[in-house]
């Protein structure tokens, strides 16, 4: 199960919303082995484009410098889908290359784009085996620090 902040879902829901018609992605990292996705990084689609998604190597390479020094790991990476459901293409399946990551896929689809609900799934993706699960969005980490939460 995937649990994520209400604020970091939005601003995931807000980026696939700010850069339809194209995919949007990014990633939220949090703490190694914590499976808590706590920092929000919205990423350039370099391929600009409404049916595929890529980043951009040289930011890409930046994030994982930063991660490292920070002891983070890419916890949540998303992208959004404009025009089909939030389920994984063939090609989604064949770039995750993190089998430790939630992978996030946001329909914009239908007006969702402009308001209203979005589709909004999480999945696992190891050696090409798809798993959905489920999604609960909280307010905030029961366990966070008291600096945290004022903070967030």
């Amino acid at each position: 199960m995937l649990t994520i902040e209400r604020i970091i879902h939005d601003a995931i829901v807000e980026h696939a919303r700010r850069d339809h018609p194209d995919e949007a992605c990014g990633v939220v990292a949090g703490a190694i082995g914590s499976d808590r996705p706590t920092r929000h990084v919205a990423m350039l689609n370099a391929a600009m484009s409404p049916t595929f998604y890529e980043f951009d190597s040289g930011d890409l390479l930046r994030l994982y410098r930063e991660m490292d020094d920070r002891d983070e790991e890419p916890v949540v990476i998303y992208h959004s889908h404009t025009a089909t459901e939030a389920y994984p293409s063939r090609t989604d399946v064949n770039l995750a290359g993190e089998p430790g990551a939630h992978y996030v896929l946001v329909s914009t689809r239908d007006g969702a784009h402009e308001s209203g609900p979005v589709d909004f799934r999480s999945y696992r993706i190891v050696d090409g085996e798809v798993t959905e699960e489920e999604v609960r969005v909280v307010e905030r980490y029961d366990d966070a620090a008291p600096e945290q939460r004022e903070n967030a």
